[in-house]
C-alpha cells in the first residue's frame, strides 16, 4: 500500500466513523457530547477486530479452565494476533460485534457482559470512558442497536489487516481533532501535527549512537493520545531494531489518557508505563524514574492554578525537589514542564530532551522572577543546546510561533558552554486545505534540512552560535539625586489631594475643615520659589505649627508642594548624602560579559554624572530575545519614491472626486 493509499485509508475511516454521530446520535445527544460515545466505541470496535483472529481458542480455554487459579495466564498466553504474537489483552465473552447484534433484544445486557470480560487492563479503559453510562443511555433512547449496527459495517472495518497500528494512532488523532473543532475545545492539546513530531523525533536521536542491544526509555510528562511516544519508537527501531525501546507517559484527561493506553495495548507496549488521568505537576506517577529520552509538547499559556498547593510544596524542598530552579507565574506552567524533564534526566548517563513551547518561556519574566531564574538555571548547568524558532500556523489550535528546546546534560566537546539558534521560520509550505488553524506544514525536505543544520554546528545566515553567558545581564537601578523647588501656588495646592493621608481627610465634615484650613496656613508662606528643602521646611512647621501634625505627613506634603529642578540644591539626608530621587529612578540592563563600572561610566555618567548605582540592588537575569539576533535593518523607502506614491493616491482621489 503505497504512502497516498494509507493516507486515503485513514481519512476514509475516520469520516466514516464521524459521520456515524450526526446520523445516529444526532437529536439525542449535544453535538458538544458526541466524542464521549464515538470514541469508547471506536476503540471497543478496535479491540473487537484485534481480537477477532483468536477469539474462538481464548473461549475454549474460558470454558474449559474458567475455574482454575492459573486462568489468567491460560487467557493471555491463547490471545494472539496473526503474526503469532501474544496480544497482552483478552475477551473471554462468546459476543463480539455481530454476534451482538443477533440478539437485539438483550444487547444492552450482553454489550455490558462483553465488556466485563476484557482482561483487567482493558476494563479500565473503558471505565474512563464511563462507557456503562453510555451503554444506558444509548439503550433507553433505542438506538444502542443502530449504533452497533453501524460500528459492523464494512466502512468500519478496523481489523489490523485493514488498518496498521500507526493508521489505527492517527484515525484516533482525526476523530479527536473534528470532534474538538466542532465543539470549539482545544484540539491541539491532545496531539501534535505529525510534521511537527517527526522533526521534534528526528532532532532528539540526531547524533546519537546507540547500540545494538541496548534499552532505551523514552518519557512524556503530557503525552495525549501518545503520538511522539509511538513516533520515536518507530523512528529508532527503522535505525535499528536491535535497540529496546520502552516507553513511559502521563496524561491528565480521561478519555485522551484511555486512548493512549488502549494504543499503547493494541501495538503491543507496556500500557502500565502510561499513567494517569493525574496531573504531571502535582502528581507525579513515575517519581524515581529516570530515562534516557524525552519529548513533549506541553500545554501552552495553561495556568497552573489546580497544581498550585503541591507544586509550591515542592519548590520547597529546593533541588531535592522538581522545581528548585523557581516558579514560573501561574498563568503558564511551560517552565514548570522543563524543569520537570530536567528532574528526569539520568545523573550518570546522557539523557536528551525535545520540548516544544511557545515564546514566552524565552523570555517573560525580569531579572530575579522565577522565569528569569529558571533560564539562569538552565544556561549555568549548560542544559540548552539548541532552540529552534518554527513557522507560524503549524498547530491545529494555535497560529502563534514555536521553538523547539534541545536539552542534554552531555554536551558533545564542541558544544559545551554554547547554544545554537536555528531560525527556521521559513521552513514551511501552504496547506492546500487548513485544518483549524494549521495553515502551514514542514515538508520532509525541510525537516532533513533543519535536522542537517542542527548536526553541522556552523554559523550562517539562519544559525548563531552563542556561549551561554551571552544571554545574560545584570539589572542594575540606576538612581539620580533629588533636586528640588519648593513653592506655594494654587495648582501645586491641589498636588495635595494626591497625597493618600491628605485626601482622607474629606471623610468627614471636620476632615474637609481642617483640609482647607491648612491650605491656608500654607497661603501664609507667599508664592516665592525656594531651592533648599530645609529653609522651606522651616517656613512650613511655622505656618503649620497650630496643626498637630506628623513629621511625615509635613515631608509628604513638601514633596506635593515641589518639582524637580536641575539648578537646586541636593535634597540630602542627616548624614549629609544626597537622597534618591525615585521619579527620575531607571534601570539598565548589563551583558555579563560587560564590566558594569565600564558600562555605567560609557552609558550612564556621560549623560548624568552624578548618577549611582548600587551593588546590594544589582539582580542578574536571563532571556532569549531570538528575533533580535537574527534581525534585519531594512532600509526606509527613498524620499522620491514616497513622494511619487502620494502624486499617484492624490491624482486617483482627484479623479474618483470628479
Amino acid at each position: 500500500m503505497g504512502k497516498g493509499d494509507n493516507m486515503n485509508n485513514f481519512q476514509e475511516k475516520s469520516n466514516f466513523i464521524f459521520a456515524i454521530a450526526d446520523s445516529i446520535l444526532r437529536g439525542y445527544y449535544k453535538r458538544n457530547d458526541y466524542q464521549k460515545v464515538i470514541l469508547p466505541f471506536t476503540v471497543l470496535k478496535r479491540f473487537d477486530s484485534v481480537l477477532a483472529y483468536s477469539k474462538d481458542a481464548v473461549v475454549k480455554a474460558y470454558e474449559e479452565n474458567k475455574n482454575d487459579d492459573g486462568l489468567e495466564l491460560i487467557l493471555m498466553s491463547e490471545s494472539i494476533g496473526e503474526n503469532g504474537k501474544k496480544l497482552g489483552f483478552y475477551n473471554y465473552s462468546p459476543y463480539d460485534f455481530q454476534k451482538l447484534l443477533e440478539d437485539p433484544n438483550n444487547i444492552e445486557a450482553n454489550l455490558k457482559q462483553y465488556l466485563n470480560s476484557f482482561s483487567e487492563n482493558v476494563k479500565d479503559i473503558f471505565v474512563r470512558f464511563d462507557i456503562e453510562k453510555h451503554i444506558y443511555t444509548l439503550s433507553e433512547k433505542n438506538i444502542l442497536f443502530k449504533l452497533v449496527k453501524k460500528f459492523s459495517e464494512t466502512t468500519v472495518d478496523l481489523s489490523p489487516k485493514s488498518v496498521s497500528n500507526h493508521e489505527m494512532g492517527t484515525i484516533f488523532e482525526e476523530l479527536i481533532r473534528r470532534f474538538s473543532e466542532q465543539s470549539n475545545e482545544e484540539a491541539g492539546e491532545h496531539f501534535t501535527p505529525r510534521d511537527v513530531v517527526k522533526l521534534m523525533t528526528e532532532l532528539l536521536f540526531a547524533g546519537e549512537t546507540n547500540e545494538s542491544g541496548s534499552i532505551k526509555l523514552v518519557y512524556d510528562p503530557a503525552c495525549g493520545t501518545g503520538g511522539m511516544l509511538t513516533s520515536c519508537k518507530e523512528y529508532m527501531q527503522n535505525i535499528n531494531p536491535d535497540i529496546d525501546i520502552v516507553l513511559y507517559g502521563q496524561e491528565i484527561q480521561d478519555e485522551i489518557y484511555a486512548i493512549c493506553k488502549a494504543d499503547m495495548l493494541m501495538k503491543g507496549e507496556k500500557a502500565e508505563n502510561i499513567k494517569g488521568p493525574y496531573s504531571t505537576l502535582s502528581n507525579d506517577k513515575l517519581p524515581n524514574q529516570t530515562f534516557d529520552y524525552m519529548i513533549s509538547n506541553p500545554p501552552y499559556g495553561r495556568d497552573w492554578e489546580t497544581d498550585e498547593d503541591e507544586v509550591k510544596a515542592e519548590a520547597e524542598l529546593g533541588y531535592n525537589g522538581r522545581f528548585g530552579a523557581g516558579l514560573p507565574r501561574k498563568s503558564d506552567g511551560q517552565l514548570l514542564f522543563i524543569q520537570h524533564m530536567i528532574s528526569k534526566m539520568k545523573t550518570n548517563d546522557k539523557s536528551k530532551i525535545a520540548v516544544i513551547t511557545n515564546g514566552s518561556p524565552l523570555f517573560t519574566g525580569d531579572a530575579g522572577s522565577g522565569e528569569s531564574n529558571i533560564r539562569k538555571w538552565i544556561f549555568e548547568n549548560d542544559y540548552l543546546e539548541s532552540l529552534i524558532a518554527l513557522p507560524d500556523q503549524l498547530f491545529f489550535n494555535t497560529g502563534i510561533g514555536t521553538y523547539i528546546w534541545v536539552l542534554t546534560n552531555k554536551k558533545a566537546p564542541q558544544r559545551k558552554g554554547k547554544v545554537q539558534l536555528i531560525d527556521a521560520r521559513e521552513e514551511f509550505e501552504s496547506m492546500r486545505k487548513s485544518l483549524g488553524d494549521k495553515r502551514h506544514f514542514i515538508p520532509e525536505e525541510s525537516i532533513k534540512k533543519i535536522v542537517n543544520t542542527y548536526n553541522d554546528f556552523t554559523v550562517s545566515d539562519k544559525v548563531k552560535i552563542f556561549d551561554n553567558e551571552d544571554f545574560g545581564y545584570t539589572k542594575i537601578t540606576v538612581e539620580r539625586p533629588m533636586q528640588l523647588n519648593y513653592q506655594v501656588s494654587q495648582e501645586r495646592l491641589e498636588n495635595l489631594y494626591s497625597y493618600s493621608a491628605f485626601k482622607k481627610l474629606a471623610e468627614d465634615e471636620e476632615g474637609k475643615k481642617q483640609q482647607e484650613a491648612i491650605k491656608e496656613a500654607l497661603q501664609t508662606i507667599g508664592d516665592d520659589l525656594y531651592t533648599d528643602w530645609n529653609s522651606f521646611e522651616a517656613k512650613v512647621k511655622q505656618a503649620l505649627k497650630q496643626f498637630d501634625l506628623k513629621p511625615i505627613f509635613i515631608k509628604n506634603m513638601i514633596e506635593k508642594l515641589s518639582e524637580h529642578d536641575d539648578t537646586a540644591d541636593y535634597v540630602t539626608d542627616r548624614k549629609g548624602k544626597p537622597k534618591e530621587d525615585s521619579n527620575l529612578r531607571d534601570t539598565e540592563k548589563i551583558p555579563l560579559i560587560q564590566n558594569i563600572d565600564d558600562y555605567f561610566e560609557d552609558e550612564v555618567l556621560k549623560y548624568y554624572s552624578d548618577a549611582w548605582y548600587e551593588d546590594k540592588k544589582n539582580k542578574m537575569g536571563y532571556e532569549i530575545n531570538f528575533t533580535q539576533y537574527f534581525y534585519v535593518y531594512e532600509p526606509p523607502r527613498s524620499l522620491e519614491e514616497i513622494e511619487a506614491d502620494i502624486t499617484k493616491v492624490t491624482a486617483e482621489i482627484q479623479e474618483l472626486l470628479k
